[in-house]
C-alpha cells in the first residue's frame, strides 16, 4: 500500500486528473478538448451501458441510430433548442480538402467545394430525431415511440476535464412520441428513476431525485427531472435528466397522428440521457488516496489473484489452485483475473491493482498452498484476512455484496451529513464555504433571485426535490414568501 496519487485534502482536482491518468482510465488526445478512453477505463463503461441497455430494453425502448450532422435548417426548427446550444455548436462547411499550392505537402479547404447548407455536429439528436419521426407517426397506432440512441456528441467546451466536460463525449439518448400528455410526464418521470434505480443499484451513489428549475431545464422542455449527487468535495453533480418535452418538437417539425377520434393532433415527447460524466461521478464518490476504488458491479475484474513463488515449481503449483479457483468463481458469474505476469514483482501488482479499485485481492504463495489457505485483501477497507480454500468462494460472494452495500452506505451517510436547513443568507454563505454539499433554503421562485444567488456564491439550485417536506416560509434571499425548500449547492 503506497500513496501514489496528490492527496484529496489538498488539491481535489489534482487529486482526481492523477488519478484518471495513473488508473488507466483515460487521457488528453491531440485534439483540444477531447480524451482516448483506455481499454480499462472503456471496459467500466461497457459495463454501465450492459446494465442502462438492459433495463431501457425492459421498459419497451428500443436502439436505433441517427447521423452525426444536422442540417442548419433543422437545428433551428425549435428556436430555444437552437438558442441553448448555439454557443457550443461545430459546424461543417466545406467537404472537401486540396493541396495548397503556396505550402507544399500542406492541405488547404477548398473553396469550390463548399456546402449549399451547413452542417451541425450534433450536440444532441432532437433536431434530426424529430424530421424523422414525422415520417414514422400517422396514426396513434403508431405509439407510443419508444426509442433509445447510443452516440457519440460534440459540445465545444471551453473548460474541459476528463470525463466531466469535454468537447465530446459518448452518451445514450432516448427520444419518445407519445398519444397523450399524461403518458409523457409519465415517461419522463419513469426514466429518471430508472436512471436513480441504475446509479443506486449499480454505482453504490445515492441520488436525490428532482425538477429543475426554469432557468435550468434543458433548452426546449416543458419539464427536466434530474438526479442529483454528491461528490466527496462537497459539490454536487448532475447525473442524468430526463425532459417531458410538451409538443414543442412535435410542433416545430410538424409531427401529427390522427387520433382514435380520426382527428389530427400532435404528439407529444419525452428525451433523456446519461453520459460518460457518470465516470467521473463514480470516481469522485468512492475513490481515495491510494486510487480507484469500484463498486463489484461494475469492476471490469471482481477479483485479482496473485501468485507469490520463488521458483517455477511453486509457480506450476499455484496455477493449479488458482485455475480451479477461477473455475468456479466464474461458473457464478465472478469476473476474475490471474494476474501471473512475470515481468512485475507481486508488489508492483499489488500497487496496480489498488490503484485501479479491484474490489478483492487473492494472493497465494507456497505456504498458503502448505495451509489450504488463501490470503485476501479488501479494496474499499483497505484490510486482510487469511481464509481456508475450502471457504473461499461463499467468502468471495458474501464479500464482493457488502463491499457493494458498504460503499453506498458511506456515500449516503456523507450525503445525508451534508444536507443542511438554513434560514439566514448568511447562514447559507457560511455553510457553502465551511461545511459546503446540499444547502436547503427556501427560494421565493423568481429568476432574479436565483440569478443573484448564483452571483453572489456561485451556487446554483440543484433541484426541487420530488419527495421531502413541502412547508411555506420566506425566501433565503430576497425575504419573499417561500412554497418549499429547494437544494442549493457548487457544482461540477
Amino acid at each position: 500500500m503506497s500513496k501514489k496519487l496528490t492527496s484529496r485534502a489538498e488539491d481535489y482536482s489534482k487529486w482526481y486528473n492523477e488519478l484518471v491518468v495513473k488508473a488507466d482510465l483515460a487521457e488528453n488526445s491531440a485534439v483540444r478538448g477531447c480524451m482516448v478512453i483506455k481499454p480499462y477505463g472503456y471496459a467500466i463503461w461497457e459495463k454501465m451501458q450492459a446494465e442502462l441497455d438492459k433495463m431501457f430494453k425492459e421498459t419497451g425502448h428500443q436502439n436505433a441510430y441517427f447521423p452525426l450532422f444536422v442540417p442548419k435548417s433543422l437545428f433551428e426548427a425549435e428556436e430555444k433548442n437552437a438558442e441553448g446550444f448555439a454557443k457550443e455548436c461545430a459546424i461543417v462547411t466545406h467537404y472537401r480538402l486540396q493541396n495548397d499550392p503556396d505550402k507544399p505537402g500542406k492541405l488547404r479547404v477548398d473553396p469550390e467545394a463548399k456546402l449549399e447548407e451547413e452542417l451541425i455536429v450534433r450536440p444532441t439528436s432532437e433536431a434530426i430525431i424529430w424530421n424523422t419521426f414525422k415520417g414514422w407517426v400517422q396514426s396513434y397506432r403508431d405509439l407510443p415511440l419508444l426509442i433509445n440512441q447510443w452516440a457519440n456528441v460534440v459540445r465545444w467546451e471551453m473548460r474541459t476535464r476528463l470525463f466531466l466536460r469535454t468537447a465530446e463525449f459518448l452518451w445514450q439518448e432516448g427520444h419518445t412520441a407519445h398519444e397523450t400528455k399524461q403518458e409523457a410526464v409519465d415517461e419522463a418521470a419513469l426514466m429518471n428513476n430508472v436512471y436513480a434505480t441504475f446509479v443506486e443499484k449499480f454505482m453504490a451513489i445515492p441520488v436525490i431525485q428532482g425538477l429543475k428549475t426554469e432557468s435550468e431545464r434543458f433548452a426546449g422542455a416543458d419539464e427536466t427531472y434530474c438526479i442529483e449527487a454528491l461528490m466527496q468535495d462537497g459539490k454536487a453533480l448532475q447525473a442524468g435528466t430526463s425532459h417531458f418535452l410538451g409538443q414543442n418538437f412535435a410542433k416545430a417539425f410538424d409531427v401529427k397522428f390522427a387520433n382514435k377520434e380520426g382527428k389530427q393532433d400532435y404528439v407529444w415527447a419525452t428525451s433523456w440521457g446519461v453520459s460518460t460524466r457518470l465516470m467521473g461521478a463514480l470516481i469522485m464518490t468512492h475513490s481515495d488516496d491510494y486510487g480507484l476504488v469500484l463498486p463489484p458491479s461494475l469492476a471490469p475484474n471482481q477479483v485479482v489473484i496473485i501468485p507469490i513463488y520463488k521458483s517455477d515449481e511453486d509457480l506450476n503449483a499455484i496455477t493449479k489452485v488458482a485455475n480451479d479457483i477461477i473455475k468456479d468463481l466464474r461458473a457464478k458469474n465472478i469476473t476474475v483475473k490471474f494476474d501471473n505476469r512475470t515481468t512485475h514483482r507481486p508488489g508492483a501488482k499489488f500497487a496496480q491493482h489498488e490503484l485501479q479499485g479491484v474490489p478483492l485481492r487473492l494472493a497465494i504463495g507456497a505456504r498458503d498452498l502448505a495451509n489450504g489457505t488463501v490470503e485476501i485483501a479488501r479494496r474499499d477497507t483497505l484490510t486482510k484476512e487469511v481464509v481456508a480454500l475450502d471457504t473461499l468462494n461463499e467468502k468471495i460472494e458474501t464479500l464482493l455484496k457488502d463491499i457493494q452495500d458498504s460503499l453506498f452506505s458511506k456515500a449516503l451517510d456523507f450525503r445525508n451529513e451534508h444536507i443542511t436547513e438554513v434560514e439566514t443568507f448568511d447562514e447559507f454563505k457560511t455553510v457553502l464555504e465551511t461545511k459546503t454539499g446540499f444547502i436547503s433554503a427556501h427560494w421565493d421562485g423568481t429568476n432574479e433571485t436565483e440569478d443573484k444567488i448564483k452571483e453572489l456564491t456561485k451556487a446554483t439550485i440543484r433541484c426541487i426535490p420530488l419527495v421531502g417536506k413541502v412547508e411555506a416560509g420566506v425566501c433565503v434571499y430576497s425575504g419573499k414568501p417561500s412554497k418549499r425548500r429547494v437544494l442549493f449547492a457548487k457544482a461540477y
